[in-house]
């Protein structure tokens, strides 16, 4: 039976820039908000907007990652009719290959696509932090007609040279796409997120295939051979909160935007609908001691509190011992802060121990990390 839209999440990238975090695992996989991986993001956006079947496309250091999203139950997918699936490069008659870029990791699972027979395809990044239900996208995209739309947010004009940056018309269709300019003529960026008509698609697909001078890229090939051959594409303007955690300080810094005192009118708040789904870890409730003092933090169960905290995000199994102290902090599962510690302005690792008396980065307004190895890392 086909289905009118599948969604399709790349969650195969390295994540280098976050260092220590991803040597062992993919970047989808990287703990955030003190209770969720990167991925519960992707997931839930997709599940909450009512798509049922589901693909994520994965290839470094896939492990954790396949294992955690297993057949897709923490987000609902099992149902009757829906699935989930984890698709990796794999050996065929034409040989085996890694994705060579993101329209590639597409096509090496056309037959997937093809077995789904869908009218849409939703293409989006499992990397990203924000909450959407895309079915207004899906909407503005069957309304005109488009043969691809492109979701987009202003982006301040000192950053636009890190996005694909679009120009369009009065109407909002797109006129011209210029992957990471270097003097960008707009401030109107993609988001890396996609809803195309599958025909086209598939069509755009398999003649970049054949391009050996392509990059097999969305953004360098696939969109510009679109608007090269004047199929309509259309922008969707996306409003709300939305981060991209591909640096230490930008996975800090957005950790901090959920902290009570940081919070405004864009920032994501878990309690509120649309859900964010994750793992239930089944720990124990968190608990705070009665010398403990505790302000503006986020603290997950299994937490266990002696110590002095300020603006810190606590995930669960933390232990921080007396008279330690953590500000601005990020601490991820697992991690022991030994009394008279001193922590700050640090994103401390999962399963990291930081001994008595240590000091990590006092005074200083760098963001540090301190990985699995217990080096210091700028």
């Amino acid at each position: 039976m086909s289905k009118q839209c599948v969604a399709m999440i790349l969650a195969g990238g390295k994540g280098t820039r976050l260092q220590a975090l991803t040597k062992k695992i993919a970047k989808p996989a990287v703990y955030f908000g003190g209770k969720y991986r990167i991925i519960d993001f992707s997931l839930s956006n997709v599940a909450n907007s009512g798509i049922d079947t589901c693909g994520v496309l994965i290839q470094y250091e896939s492990i954790v990652l396949n294992n955690y999203i297993g057949n897709g139950e923490k987000w609902g997918f099992n149902g009757v009719g829906g699935k989930c699936l984890c698709l990796s490069p794999r050996q065929t008659e034409e040989g085996a290959n890694w994705y060579k870029g993101t329209a590639d990791a597409i096509y090496q699972n056309i037959d997937f696509l093809d077995d789904e027979d869908p009218e849409y395809v939703l293409i989006l990044s499992g990397d990203h932090i924000y909450k959407a239900q895309y079915n207004e996208m899906l909407d503005l995209h069957i309304k005109t007609g488009a043969s691809c739309t492109i979701s987009v947010l202003e982006v301040p004009i000192y950053e636009a040279s890190r996005f694909g940056i679009l120009e369009v018309d009065n109407n909002d269709v797109i006129t011209k796409f210029v992957e990471k300019p270097k003097v960008p003529k707009s401030n109107l960026a993609s988001m890396g997120v996609y809803i195309f008509s599958y025909k086209e698609l598939r069509k755009a697909l398999l003649l970049d295939a054949k391009n050996e001078n392509s990059s097999h890229d969305f953004g360098k090939n696939i969109i510009p051979y679109l608007l090269n051959n004047n199929k309509k594409v259309v922008a969707y303007r996306f409003k709300g909160y939305w981060r991209d955690v591909g640096t230490l300080s930008s996975l800090h810094q957005a950790n901090m935007e959920l902290l009570p005192s940081n919070r405004n009118s864009e920032t994501i708040r878990f309690s509120e609908y649309p859900q964010i789904y994750s793992e239930d870890t089944h720990s124990t409730p968190q608990f705070i001691s009665k010398d403990a003092r505790v302000s503006n933090c986020l603290i997950n169960q299994g937490a266990i509190i002696y110590g002095n905290v300020n603006s810190s995000v606590i995930s669960n199994e933390v232990f921080i011992d007396k008279d330690a102290i953590v500000k601005d902090s990020v601490l991820m599962p697992g991690v022991k802060i030994g009394k008279n510690a001193y922590v700050n302005n640090a994103i401390i690792g999962p399963n990291t121990v930081i001994k008595d008396n240590e000091t990590i980065n006092k005074d200083s307004e760098e963001v540090v990390l301190i990985d699995y190895g217990r080096s210091l890392s700028k």
